[in-house]
């Protein structure tokens, strides 16, 4: 028997599926992208049909060298590049580097790395899918396009190392609308009155919420009504007019798909999409698990369908059933709906095994990688389980003209909530509540009543769960593409991030209100989303890709020309500062460079001077008595320093407080947790307090129910590139 070539992308996935295939079979790995458009060029000839300018990658030549050695030497070759549109591409430029036939059996798909999996591909090669190619090809050259069309209009006209994009700047202007919104937002007040009751003195209070004011829904304006009301209310008697008992239901949510799994992943663990999808490729690719063997612990993790196999389903009913009875399993394996345009090529994410759980592999797994591999079994095994069920409580309450509600509900049957709970369910909506056993025309006792005042609040600014949602629902871009669009336009200093939100900068609002004026389609949700519909159609065989690209540059650069034309220098707003410049006495300015704001000279170039912009926060260094300030690493996190560096090296993640510790002396810091909230410890590790300390607010638990009276990567990962 010959041997047999298998070229995948990264050096991970290469060493694990060698160990699959055995000795007649080359495994190596392209390490992503082979070919692409120049990087010190457009690329593209728009004149001649949109011909593509494809050139091997710098540094790319050993390798490439090395692929077309090993392919002399061999029987056969097959590409088993990822089963995706950007994979598919990498396929056939690699069949062009290696002078393969595209439409001969030269390429295998596999969606999970496992042994049966890897073996069933190299049974089924097929040919190259040019359908699918076509798709990549259209996004490349779109991107191309407006990246290196437009944003040489944005540095000509604003600054140099700005960019734009199909995706990003859509991104961008969605969190500049919604400051705006925040901006103009005119809070209103109002009020909300409940009341402590109980059965019989002595006994266990409930609290029940004013709802209706003579049959109509209650709305309290201000304080007078309130305070009329509550003294109406302490003066009358409180009768039971309803009692209404219900079970309800609570299903399980989808396994997760690449943008669910994100979303999780933020508000769960705190994870950002980038190190998400960095831990999520590393599982996929294959981990040494045992002695020595490397298992590919999920399923391909960039896919938008909650599809699952049949297989897959049956192995789940079985563990189930085996580990939390018969009872815990419907009677027939659920089917979940998949989004609009989703692509239904992949499953959705999910353990390779459940002969894998997380307690088996936990010796052999990092502490995050762990944290998700958990995240991902959960929801997959809940997701196969039954409804959740609860005993609700509804009493209607009359006291004159006035009526109130008391609502409780506990948990009766756990159901899939025994193997995992979505984050959704983690807040007070789930509190358990117990109303006592009361029956229509009782009369309870009043405690007391409490009014409590309340103000309309604006829309939330984007957390990257918020965002990854909304360009998810609006069909904007892919959920393999969010990670980078959110590290882009954080790094071009469009967006700053602030206890996890995105707060648009003024550059950002700048750029946004240009490309509406000129390019209205290039930042417009439903055009963006409308060219997302036409590439899949190209996939689908059902559109010629250059006539997608065709439709959309003719009018695009009719409008990059008048925009050159009328757009003079746009200035940006000057930030002056307090510091004077100790070389030439003039007050310096706020500029934006590589790692964010610094101090400069305004009299530049004749002044190059220069420093960084230090905020002491009023704590004295505990080494030397110098000053503690604020500093941000190169990617923007935030931590505390002296100011004397290098000399003294004390640094902390937390942020010190001016109030001292009362055991040891030393200051007070605020340690804050990845699922949000915050507690002050003494900042000395050796303290004995550090031990004692309890939150002062805690991560938020998994509560039950709620009383309605209350108001409310490898080395090819890195390599691809996906678009944004």
């Amino acid at each position: 028997m010959g041997k047999t070539l298998v070229v995948v992308e990264s050096p991970a996935k290469a060493k694990t599926i060698e160990k699959f295939l055995g000795k007649n079979y080359i495994v190596k790995a392209s390490m992503g992208h082979l070919r692409d458009l120049p990087k010190s060029q457009f690329g593209v000839d728009v004149e001649h049909n949109f011909q593509a300018k494809y050139i091997n990658i710098r540094g790319k030549g050993d390798l490439i060298k090395s692929l077309r050695e090993s392919a002399k030497i061999v029987d056969k070759v097959y590409l088993a590049t990822d089963p995706d549109r950007e994979g598919e591409a990498i396929a056939w430029h690699l069949a062009h580097i290696l002078n393969l036939d595209d439409q001969r059996p030269c390429r295998i798909e596999f969606h999970e790395i496992t042994k049966p999996a890897i073996q069933n591909a190299v049974k089924n090669p097929r040919p190259i899918d040019i359908d699918r190619v076509d798709a990549q090809q259209a996004r490349r050259i779109l991107d191309r396009i407006v990246g290196y069309q437009l944003s040489p209009l944005l540095w000509r006209k604003i600054r140099k190392g700005l960019s734009a994009g199909r995706v990003q700047s859509v991104a961008v202007r969605m969190i500049c609308d919604r400051e705006k919104e925040i901006q103009a937002f005119i809070p209103e007040e109002y009020w909300s009155i409940t009341a402590k009751l109980r059965e019989k003195v002595k006994q266990p209070q409930f609290t029940a919420g004013l709802v209706t004011i003579a049959g109509e829904k209650a709305h309290i304006l201000n304080e007078q009504q309130a305070a009329f009301i509550q003294a109406e209310l302490e003066q009358n008697q409180f009768i039971v007019t309803d009692v209404k008992r219900r079970e309800r239901k609570r299903n399980p949510q989808a396994p997760f798909t690449t943008s669910s799994l994100q979303q999780e992943a933020s508000r769960k663990l705190g994870f950002t999409s980038r190190k998400t999808m960095m831990l999520a490729q590393q599982l996929y690719e294959g981990l040494a698990i045992g002695a020595g063997n490397h298992v590919g612990l999920v399923t391909y993790i960039r896919t938008d369908s909650t599809r699952i196999a049949e297989s897959a389903q049956a192995e789940a009913r079985d563990y189930i059933a085996a580990r939390y009875g018969a009872d815990h399993l419907p009677d027939k394996p659920p089917i979940y709906s998949s989004k609009k345009n989703s692509q239904d090529a992949h499953e959705a994410i999910r353990p390779t095994t459940l002969e894998l759980p997380p307690e088996k592999v936990s010796p052999h797994l990092s502490k995050d990688q762990l944290k998700l591999y958990t995240l991902i079994w959960g929801r997959f095994v809940a997701s196969q389980m039954t409804a959740a069920a609860y005993d609700t409580l509804t009493i209607d309450i009359a006291a004159n003209q006035y009526g109130l509600r008391a609502n409780g509900s506990r948990l009766k049957f756990a159901g899939f909530m025994a193997a995992y709970t979505d984050s959704k369910e983690d807040g007070d909506d789930d509190q358990d509540i117990d109303l006592p056993a009361l029956v229509p025309d009782q009369q309870i006792q009043l405690n007391k009543i409490l009014a409590e005042q309340h103000f309309t609040q604006p829309p939330p600014r984007y957390t990257e769960a918020s965002l990854v949602k909304t360009l998810e629902e609006q069909g904007i871009g892919r959920p393999s593409t969010y990670a980078p669009i959110i590290d882009t336009i954080v790094t071009r200093g469009y967006v700053e991030k602030s206890e996890k939100k995105f707060i648009p900068t003024e550059l950002g609002c700048l750029v946004v209100d240009l490309l509406k004026q000129y390019f209205q389609k290039i930042v417009d949700v439903q055009f963006t989303a409308g060219l997302e519909d036409q590439l899949d159609n190209v996939a689908e065989g059902e559109v010629n890709y250059k006539q997608v690209l065709t439709d959309f540059y003719q009018p695009f650069s009719t409008t990059l020309a008048q925009a050159e034309e009328e757009i003079g220098h746009v200035e940006l707003p000057v930030e002056i500062s307090d510091v004077p410049c100790e070389a030439c006495g003039q007050l310096m300015i706020v500029k934006t460079g590589r790692y964010g704001n610094f101090l400069a000279c305004p009299g530049f170039p004749q002044c190059r001077n220069t420093k960084p912009i230090i905020k002491d926060i009023g704590v004295p260094c505990p080494k030397c008595q110098g000053s503690i300030v604020e500093r941000k690493t190169k990617r923007g996190k935030l931590f505390y320093g002296c100011q004397q560096y290098p000399e003294c090296d004390y640094v902390t993640w937390d942020m010190p407080l001016k109030e001292n510790c009362s055991t040891c002396g030393h200051f007070l810091v605020r340690r804050g947790f990845k699922k949000g909230g915050s507690t002050s410890v003494c900042g000395n590790s050796n303290c004995l307090t550090n031990a004692k300390t309890a939150p002062e607010t805690k991560p938020k638990a998994n509560k039950k129910i709620k009383s309605s009276a209350k108001s409310s990567q490898s080395a090819a990962t890195v390599r691809r590139k996906k678009s944004v």
